[in-house]
């Protein structure tokens, strides 16, 4: 059965939206990527790209980005990150009559976390994502198979960090992910869990930003946290 999410295009807008009514200028975005395809295969896991609505929500959260804050694009180097961030930069320049620079790929956007794949995987096949996600964040698996948790979320919130920094005036850092990225950062950076919180829909985001020299980070579940 292909798993349903909700689409959070609106939550994320609207949060960079409010912090940019509220005089805040230096913002990086971690979003998960649109709708995709599913497969029964695991082997073409990879290779799965954005369904047909799945590329309209994409176009869709372009065009909802205010013009003043161009966007600088980030993916994943799977196809579907890569696909989402084409079709955001497509909505936007449309909209605004602006050409903006083309999407680097960058592999902290990707699954680093996961070092020794052929284990991974029968234990995700075994326990299904949220179990699987539950014995990873509380340290259940070597970290020859998956990076320590809490050091994942510190080396993303780093990488978040660091965008901010070489934003030029007037740039926003739009990051196009995965799921797994954004729950590590959820559980030890906001103390939102996911059984509590549920699942990170497409185009679901968390919003680092900073102010008064301070970095925080924050999402439409909770008030900004100082990381």
């Amino acid at each position: 059965m292909t798993p349903k999410y909700q689409v959070r295009t609106k939550q994320t807008i609207d949060t960079i939206n409010d912090l940019m009514d509220s005089g805040i200028k230096k913002i990086s975005v971690l979003i998960r990527h649109s709708e995709r395809f599913f497969s029964e295969d695991i082997g073409l896991e990879p290779f799965m790209g954005l369904t047909d609505a799945g590329k309209q929500f994409a176009v869709d959260f372009g065009v909802g980005m205010r013009s003043g804050a161009m966007p600088k694009l980030f993916s994943s180097f799977l196809g579907r990150c890569i696909e989402t961030s084409f079709l955001i930069d497509k909505g936007f320049t449309k909209n605004n009559k602006q050409s903006i620079d083309h999407n680097c790929m960058d592999a902290m956007l990707s699954p680093f976390y996961v070092k020794d794949i052929e284990k991974a995987v029968p234990l995700i096949e075994k326990y299904g994502n949220e179990l699987f996600l539950r014995k990873w964040f509380d340290n259940h698996f070597d970290e020859t198979i998956m990076e320590n948790p809490k050091k994942t979320s510190d080396i993303l919130c780093e990488f978040m960090k660091e965008k901010i920094k070489n934003l030029k005036e007037n740039q926003i850092a739009i990051c196009v992910s995965h799921d797994w990225n954004i729950y590590p950062l959820k559980e030890f950076k906001l103390d939102l869990k996911l059984e509590v919180a549920g699942e990170v829909g497409y185009l679901d985001g968390l919003v680092f930003f900073k102010k008064k020299n301070q970095f925080y980070i924050t999402n439409f579940q909770t008030d900004p946290k100082l990381l």
